[in-house]
């Protein structure tokens, strides 16, 4: 009976885990250039119980009473990396990618330390100052001499133009051009915040060969509602079935511990 108390409620576990990242996409379904996330389940490894100091056995030996599997566990979280719908914006500042690859951004956090992040979010916006920022103000990349990345810096004042491969120009001449990267394995890959990606140990990155730059557009979130919504129904329900399951097998100890036990004068 206890088994099935262990069964049930690392099935809650795993469903709250599930309802929360599902939660996030649709928070994050109109996020320019989000990629959903998803869980992976699996079952705990079968295990064999002992009795332990156990007067029966001879010197207190523990003895195997069985396998057990006390139920479900989260195997590994995932991010759909599939492409979102292109929007068009007609906007100079808006940049969409086609194919594989990120955005390099000079990033800052509250503490002013800065870092290298990557994200798919084209929405950009140009400072006073003639620098593309992303709207959160942190610098867009460009590449520079000796594959260094540059801070991109234009005439505010004056149009601009962006090719396929990231080039800039401004007055028909080449300024300078999108630091755009890639990676060799993705699942090096962590999420910080709603649109930006950092790499930890082992991330090996490439240049973005198969990207394309898309001027006047923006890639939208790769979160589609309705499937998220039903899969978040589902959650719901096999949350309360395993709830039932506790709230039963508790009855049922509340009875053994109460009647069954109960000593006859």
């Amino acid at each position: 009976m206890l088994k099935g108390l262990y069964t049930a409620y690392t099935g809650m576990i795993q469903e709250q885990q599930r309802m929360d990242t599902l939660t996030n996409n649709l928070a994050n379904s109109d996020t320019t250039g989000f990629k959903k996330e998803g869980l992976t389940s699996q079952s705990f490894d079968t295990v064999l119980v002992d009795k332990i100091k156990d007067g029966s056995e001879s010197y207190y030996y523990g003895r195997r009473i069985g396998p057990a599997n006390p139920g479900v566990k989260i195997g590994e979280s995932y991010t759909d990396w599939s492409e979102g719908a292109l929007q068009v914006t007609d906007i100079p500042v808006d940049m969409a990618l086609g194919g594989k690859g990120f955005f390099t951004v000079e990033f800052t956090n509250k503490a002013g330390a800065t870092s290298t992040m990557y994200t798919r979010d084209g929405n950009f916006q140009l400072t006073r100052e003639g620098y593309l920022v992303t709207t959160d103000g942190d610098y867009v990349m460009g590449a520079g001499a000796n594959g260094q990345s540059t801070r991109i810096k234009l005439d505010p004042v004056k149009d601009f133009k962006v090719d396929g491969q990231g080039y800039i120009s401004q007055d028909g001449k080449q300024i300078t051009r999108l630091k755009l990267t890639d990676f060799e394995d993705y699942d090096y890959l962590e999420h910080y915040g709603e649109n930006y990606y950092y790499p930890v140990e082992g991330a090996r990155t490439k240049d973005a060969t198969d990207a394309r730059v898309l001027q006047g557009y923006l890639e939208t979130s790769n979160v589609d509602i309705v499937p998220e919504m039903v899969e978040m129904i589902s959650v719901s329900r096999q949350y309360e079935a395993n709830q039932k399951i506790i709230q039963t097998i508790d009855t049922s100890m509340q009875i053994a511990a109460n009647q069954l036990g109960r000593l006859n004068g």
